[in-house]
Formats: C-alpha cells, structure tokens, sequence
C-alpha cells in the first residue's frame, strides 16, 4: 500500500505477487495489485482480478476499502454498490456498512434505495441524522421526478408526514432538520405552515447563518403578498443595520405596493405581526431622511442610506411624481456623495447605476464640477495637472470612468481622441509612483488609464484608423509589464490578437489567467473559438482538453460534495449540487468543445496514423446517435467579463446574448452533422456481396444510407436556417461576444464542397448496389459531380491567395480570413479523401471482377465503365491542387520569414522610446504566429497528400 500511495505502481504489483504465493487466498493483497495494473494501464486485467476478489463477496474492511477505490478509478461507481449490498447481507448489524452502502448509492443517484437504506440504518441505530437522510432522499426522488404530479402528491406529502412524526414525538434536535421542515413545506407551496415553523419554537434552532430566521420569514411573506410584515421586517432590519442594501429593496417595494393596494392600519390593534408599517411616500421620505441624519453619526461612513435616497428618487420619477417631496436633485446628491466616496473603487459603480438620472445637457458640466473638487496640481514640466497621492488618483480616475460612461470621449474627434489617449497615459506613468512597493500579484493604482487609453484608440480603430490597433497592443503589454496579474489586459490582449489572427500569444496568456473550474466553461470560449480556426491544431488541442478534463471531472466531483451533504447535514446544497451538474452537463461549450474535439481528432489523425474507421471506433461515434440535448442547451459564457464603460445604447443588451447562442448553437448543429455524416462513412463500407444477396442487404446496410440520407436533409436545413440568420448582418460590440465561423464556412465556398461530398457518398452507394452494368446515368451524375467538387475546391484555394500580412504606408496589416480560409481549405480536403476512399473501396472489387472477366474470356479489350476514368482524373486532379496548395504555404513562409518589421517606419513620433520596445515585441508576437500557423497547417496538407496517393484503383 506504501507503494501505491507514492505513485510506485510496478513495486506494488511485485510485493503483492509475493504475498499472494505465501496466501493464495489473500483478498486484500488481489485488490492492491488491481490497484497498481488499473494505474499502469492494464484495465483489462485490474477488472477480472478486482471481479475474482468481488465473487467471493468480501466483508473484510481493507478489502472493501481498496475495491471502493479501485471502481472509484475506474469511473465504475455503480459497481460498489453491488460490493456493499453483498457484504449488507452477510453483516447485517453492521451500521458502518450500511452506511458506506447509502453513499454508495448516492453517488450513482439511486434515491428510492438511499430511502430505504436511511431507514434500514434508523432501525439498527436509531440516531436521527440517518432518519432524516432517508427524508432528504425522498425529496430528491421528487425532485427528479419526471411527473410533478406525483411529487407533490406523493413523495413530498409522505416526507412531510415522516418529519411531523418526529415533530410530534419532539426528536429534532439540529438546524439541519428544521431546514428540511422548512424546505418541504417550501416545496409543497404551504408557506403560511412554513412561516409557523420559523416563527415557532423549532425556529430557534435556526442560528447558522447570519439572519436566517428573518429571511427565511421575509421570503414567506413575499410568496403570501404580505406586504405589511413585508415593510414592517425590512424598516426593523434596517434601523439595526442601516448598510443592507437587499432590505431598502424589499422597504420601498413594499412600500409602494401597500400605496397602490391603500392599505391603512387596523384601528385597535398592532400594524402587523412584525409591527410598525409605513404606507405612505411621505413616511419613507422621512425614514430615508432619518437614516442618513443617522449615518453622520456612525464611526465609519455608510453608503447605503445615501444611495437609498437616489433608489426613492429613481422610483418616484418612474411612477410620474418628480419633485414634489423635496428630496434634492440627483446631480447635487451625486455631487455629495463623490465628495464623500469618490476615493474609493466603489463609487463609479455605486453611480453608474443612477447617471440616467442625469439630464443630458448637464453631462459636460457634472463633470467639470467633479473635476474641481479634486486636489490635483501641476507640476514643473508637465502642463497636465496630476494627483498628489493615491486618494486623489482614485477620484480623478472615478470622474474619467463617468466621463467614458457618459459618453463624452465617445462624441470626440479623431484628434481629440489621440490627445485624451496621451494624457491618460501620461496618467498611468505617473501612478505607477504609487504602486512601487506593490507585490507583483497585486494591481497597479493607475491600471485603469491604460485600459481606458485603449478603450479610446479601439474606438478609433473600429472607425478604419489601422495604426490604433497595434497602438492598443503596445499600450496593454506595457501595462502587463508593470502589473503582471492584470487580468483585464491579458483578457483584452486575447481578443485584440484573435481579431488579427494571431493565436500563438494567447495560449501563453490563457495560462497565465490560471483559469479554474467553473471558468473554464465561462471564459474557456475565447480559446476553443479561435485555437483551431486560426490553425493552430497542437493548441487547440491542449485547450479542448482542460476544458473537457473540467466537464468530466465534473460529474465526480458533485457526486463528492453531496455525499458531503449528507455527512454535515447540509440538505438544502444538495439540490443545488444538482442543479450546477446539470446546469454543466447540458452547457453549451461543453457540447462544443465534445464536438469540436472529435473533428480535430479525425482531421489529425484519421486515414494518417490510423484508419478513419477506427477513429471513429475509439470515440466510440455512431451516425444515429445524438448527445447533445438542443433542448436544455445552457449558455454559461461570460459575456461581460472584459471590464467596459461604455454607455448603453453601445453596451451588450440581452437581444445581442440571445442572437450570439442562437447563432452558436446553428453552427453546433452544423459541426455535429457534419460529424456524424464522417461517422457514417465506415458503415457503409464494402461488408455485402452485391447482385446475389440483396435481401440480406435490405435489412443491414439499407438502413444506413437511409441515416445519412436524412441527416444530410438536416444538414441542409441547418445551413439554410443559418443563412437566414446571417442576413440579419447583426455587429456584436467588439468587445461582446465573438462571431461564429459560420460566415466564413458559408462565403468561402467550404459549406457547398462538404455538402456535395455527402450527397457524392449517396450517388456511390446506388452504383455500389445497382453493379455496373446498367448504370451509364448514375456513372454519368457521379462523372459530374466530381467535376464540379474540383472546380469547387480550386474556387476554395482561390479564397487562400493573397498576402497574410502586408505592410501598408509603414503600418502592418493583416487578413485572418485568408488564415481561416485555409483552415478551411484544409478540413475540406480531408473530408473529400475520406468519402474517395469510400469511393476506392466500392470501384476496387468491381475493377478486380472485371479483370477475371477479361482473363476468363481471353478478349484483350473489356471496355472500362466510365465511372474508373472519372474517379482516377478526379484522384490525379486533388493531388495536383493539395500540390500548388503546399506551395502556396511554403511560399507564405518565405514572405512571412522575410518580412522585415524593424524597418516600418513607426512614424507617430507620438510613441515615446519605451513604447517602441513594446510595438517591436508585439508585432514579432504576430508575425511569428502566422509563421506557426502556416507551418501547421502545411505539415497536415502534407500528411494528407500522401494519403492522395494510395488512392490509385
């Protein structure tokens, strides 16, 4: 066992073989050498000694203990429970076994056997947490069940009878209990009963969580529209804590639905359960007033009764009433309370959520008035006054977030622009004074200058000024060289060298993000959308990998934390559990990633290293079969996770989030067609003899062209539905989410190739079964169409020409789609040598046949069917056009090699000798990921013209 725990696997197996020669019989010692086989790769026999061990149902605790782990390894879970229902048997007093079975089940969800194996345990040791886990496993049957029908009449109501039994009886002795009172009760939509419960006595057990009695209370009175204890709570609440925002909400919400329902108080008796209520504009009005007169006193300053008093103005202007209860104007409030918070990181977001308060026309002057206020002095050379000391240097940056998010850098020229980007980083510079002892994991004071700076020139480069994007670039690595855990600059570097088609950097600074669990699923998008597209195959690789290495760690991971759960008790995480596996199961970058990855995997490997039927063998793919669940596709992208201040109307709205997954999850089911029509193609290889055996050949085969057949109809209604949406034109802000390559796949011609190869496929299945003999018009059609593939792919190829990077008037500039054109170019192909050599292996026998014909009837001339010399023009023609293609790539190379950069003239004298350095690095980073690039993408042409020339029948 010392062995295995130090990763020595090929000792552990020794020791245990010469343990077993002494003790033939010993379990223990089979398992551990199943242990050490599982980890050295050799599953097969691991499983048939672990099966040895497990037939002679052990009930030894190491052996139990040690199979558990080995099926743990082996992703087979549902394999302990059988070891643990066994060994029930044999022991049954056993409470440690009883309970190991329980959790053996809730790892493989087999909530109706946890019910019954919660109780089995109550009944050998009466102690209450087994009780109730046998309660909470009735919930989850609930929960899962299909019918909510039967949940609510009959899972929930008979959980509800088992925890009144014990409420009855007076057995509940823990919070977790009273949790799944309430829980149930919650479930079963009797509030007012579970408002009695928190209410009550067991309601004192409720002490875990800070406030939990009053929230619990104030979410059963908004369920029963109670809004006099609703208000009455939340006024209680906030005179002890005058700073909790999610009270002032439920305060004015109730407020105001009591005005609108002209609630008044019972004349004799209490205003509510929870006492006094406010139902008048007026009242809040003052209570608002007293909590800020209360605030000046307070030791330290509070923010929320200030900002409550601009929610109360926001509400009174949406309901019409303006200013007729003399609560101030907004822009001096605002103007007071930046006096107050302005040196806090906060106050730009505490604001920017009641600009809209702002009339337009005092825009301008709101900020000069900011600007006052703030210590800021000029010093000898420079004319730009600056701040004296970070508090300062907090303000002034505060007032620049507004001004961006007002919209007043927007409205600016050209020049203009340029002149506010100089000062902002002549901005940063300065701050960096401040941040000198900074650690190199903390932030730099001034690293918003440097990101708004570049805000400002992507402006200025989405209106056609090419040099601005390069200057972003230079900026940003600057800003990464000062503050090198910035992970807005690495997060809007990776996007900018997307956008120019360079993908070699970002790998790099992906990594350095140190991106974990969940974000995989929620940032992972910018790498898997450009790795491959951009041609970079080894990376993209790697990053569908830690992707998927996160989507199927997943699902063991959360069996884990809810048995968890149950050990402490924490019943109402368990459904949340649940809900996060789903939530990831069905997400969109998952099926993604699966998808994208099995075609990468085909497209590197598949008829070079190994044949394409065992490709697909070993992904285990099948044309039939379908993973993806369309229906209950989950978007979890983070779309807002690049910081911006831009206004609303040039922000990302929900109508762009739903176009973005409606537009990725059209290409989704472009990919995975595509995929499973190539999954396809084996099955339909030779395994009949055509002519004699047809009926045979009805049941089997038959029924596979039909499935190709028809996903090709879906196929084609997926390019169509795509099509249309791409007449929609939609321009996702450029920092929102990025496009599909479907406009592309569609454009350059690649989407008409791939479907014409699948219907090619369909033509040379009929000619498989009709024989040669009477089927000139079939030869003929199939004659065509391979005429028409290669005019097609040439068009494809015509799509690649052209320079990748070209220096214009001393500025660089590049084309990505002609990169993603050839990526294109080269998944195409593959697919074309894929269904030829489903074409070679259907005109082989047929041109052997024919060939024992010519011998058996001694005629020197047996005219050749057509259809062999269309097949071997069209060979001869791939091969020719893959040629000129590999020197084409080889001839990029020379030019991006010989691309001389140091010589473009860098002729903004703008750029200071520091910033240089940065522009030097950043086109070297751009021109050398071309270069990467195109090496790969031509080391795969080249695989696959080799396999072009096996193709001779």
């Amino acid at each position: 066992a010392d062995y295995l725990d130090n990763g020595n696997n090929k000792m552990a197996i020794q020791q245990a073989d010469k343990l077993l020669k002494k003790h033939k019989d010993l379990h223990c010692a089979k398992v551990l050498k199943a242990i050490g086989l599982q980890r050295t790769g050799k599953q097969d026999e691991a499983y048939a000694l672990a099966q040895e061990v497990a037939a002679l149902e052990p009930t030894d605790d190491n052996s139990l203990q040690a199979l558990t782990i080995l099926y743990r390894e082996m992703h087979r879970p549902e394999l302990v429970t059988k070891l643990y229902e066994a060994a029930v048997k044999k022991v049954p007093n056993s409470e440690e076994y009883h309970s190991h079975l329980f959790m053996a089940y809730a790892r493989v969800g087999e909530y109706k056997k946890m019910q019954q194996a919660g109780m089995a345990l109550y009944k050998i040791v009466p102690k209450n947490p087994y009780y109730f886990w046998s309660v909470m496993s009735l919930i989850m049957q609930s929960i899962s069940a299909q019918d909510e029908n039967l949940s609510k009449t009959m899972f929930l109501p008979l959980a509800e009878r088992m925890v009144e039994k014990m409420v009855k009886e007076d057995k509940i002795e823990a919070e977790a209990e009273v949790e799944l009172y309430y829980m149930i009760l919650e479930r079963l939509e009797k509030y007012k009963e579970a408002l009695d419960v928190v209410r009550g006595k067991l309601g004192e057990k409720l002490t875990s969580e800070l406030q939990s009695r009053e929230n619990k209370c104030m979410a059963m009175y908004k369920k029963l529209c109670r809004w006099p204890e609703c208000n009455a709570l939340s006024r209680r609440l906030l005179l002890k804590n005058s700073d909790d925002w999610q009270f002032y909400i439920t305060y004015f919400d109730s407020v105001f639905q009591l005005i609108d329902e002209s609630w008044t108080p019972p004349p004799e008796e209490e205003h509510s359960l929870e006492g006094e209520v406010h139902y008048s504009i007026e009242q809040a009005v003052k209570f608002i007033e007293e909590r800020i007169t209360e605030e000046s006193k307070s030791s330290r300053p509070l923010r929320g009764p200030y900002l409550a008093k601009l929610e109360l103005i926001r509400r009174l202007r949406y309901r019409g009433c303006n200013d007729e209860y003399k609560l101030g104007d907004p822009e001096e409030l605002m103007f007071q309370y930046f006096k107050k918070f302005g040196d806090k990181p906060c106050c730009f977001t505490d604001l920017k959520v009641f600009v809209d308060l702002l009339p337009p026309s005092q825009y301008t002057k709101f900020i000069s008035q900011l600007l006052e206020v703030i210590p800021l002095s000029a010093t000898g050379e420079s004319e730009i006054a600056l701040p004296a000391d970070i508090k300062a240097l907090q303000q002034h940056l505060c007032v620049v977030q507004l001004s961006r998010l007002l919209g007043i850098y927007h409205a600016m020229d050209k020049k203009q622009k340029l002149t506010v980007v100089q000062e902002l980083m002549l901005r940063y510079r300065h701050g960096l004074e401040f941040g000198k002892s900074c650690l190199k994991t903390e932030l730099q004071f001034s690293d918003y200058y440097c990101l708004l700076a570049v805000h400002l020139l992507l402006d200025l480069w989405l209106e056609g000024e090419e040099t601005a994007v390069w200057q972003c670039l230079t900026l940003l690595e600057e800003g990464l060289s000062h503050s090198p855990s910035n992970a807005q600059f690495k997060l809007l570097l990776i996007r900018i060298y997307c956008r120019l088609g360079a993908f070699e950097p970002v790998a790099e600074l992906y990594s350095s993000l140190d991106a974990k669990h969940i974000q995989h699923d929620t940032i992972g998008y910018l790498l898997t959308r450009y790795a491959e597209a951009l041609g970079h195959y080894a990376a993209a690789s790697q990053s569908c990998n830690f992707a998927l290495r996160f989507f199927h760690s997943n699902q063991k991971d959360t069996s884990e934390y809810i048995i968890q759960a149950y050990k402490y008790g924490a019943f109402e995480k368990i459904p949340e559990f649940i809900a996060f596996r789903n939530r990831l199961n069905s997400s969109l970058h998952f099926a993604q990633v699966r998808t994208e990855r099995m075609l990468l995997d085909l497209l590197l490997e598949a008829n070079i290293s190994t044949s394409l039927e065992e490709s697909i063998k070993s992904m285990s793919l099948s044309p039939e079969e379908d993973d993806i669940p369309w229906k209950d596709l989950r978007d979890n992208r983070d779309l807002t996770v690049l910081f911006n201040w831009d206004p609303k109307d040039r922000d990302i709205s929900e109508e762009h989030r739903k176009l973005s997954l409606e537009e990725e999850t059209m290409w989704l089911r472009i990919r995975s067609l595509t995929l499973r029509l190539v999954s396809g193609l084996p099955t339909l290889s030779h395994t009949i003899q055509p002519k004699n055996s047809e009926k045979t050949a009805e049941n089997g085969v038959s029924s596979k062209i039909d499935t190709i057949r028809s996903l090709l109809q879906q196929l084609e209604a997926a390019v169509d539905s795509g099509k249309k949406f791409l007449e929609q034109k939609i321009q996702y802000p450029v920092l929102g989410p990025p496009p599909t390559r479907m406009a592309g796949f569609f454009s350059n011609g690649s989407c008409q190739c791939q479907t014409s190869l699948f219907y090619l496929v369909s033509d040379i299945y009929e000619l498989d079964t009709n024989g040669l003999e009477d089927s000139a018009e079939i030869q003929e059609r199939i004659g065509n169409s391979l005429k028409s593939l290669v005019e097609r792919l040439t068009d494809l190829f015509n799509k690649c020409k052209g320079d990748l990077i070209e220096v214009r008037d001393g500025t660089l500039k590049t084309h990505p789609n002609l990169l993603e054109n050839l990526v294109f170019f080269v998944e195409t192909i593959s697919i074309a040598l894929w269904v030829s050599s489903y074409c070679d292996s259907v005109l082989r026998p047929f041109k052997s046949n024919l060939q024992k014909k010519k011998k058996k009837k001694k005629e020197s001339s047996v005219a050749m069917p057509p259809v062999f010399t269309h097949f071997l023009d069209y060979v001869t023609e791939l091969q020719t056009l893959t040629s000129n293609v590999i020197d084409h790539i080889k001839g990029l190379e020379i030019i991006l090699t010989a691309l001389k950069l140091e010589e473009l003239s860098l002729k903004d004298t703008l750029l200071l000798q520091e910033e240089k350095k940065f522009t030097k690095t950043v086109q070297g980073k751009v021109q050398s990921s071309y270069h990467h690039s195109v090496q790969e993408i031509g080391e795969l042409l080249k695989k696959r013209l080799d396999t072009i020339k096996k193709l001779k029948i």
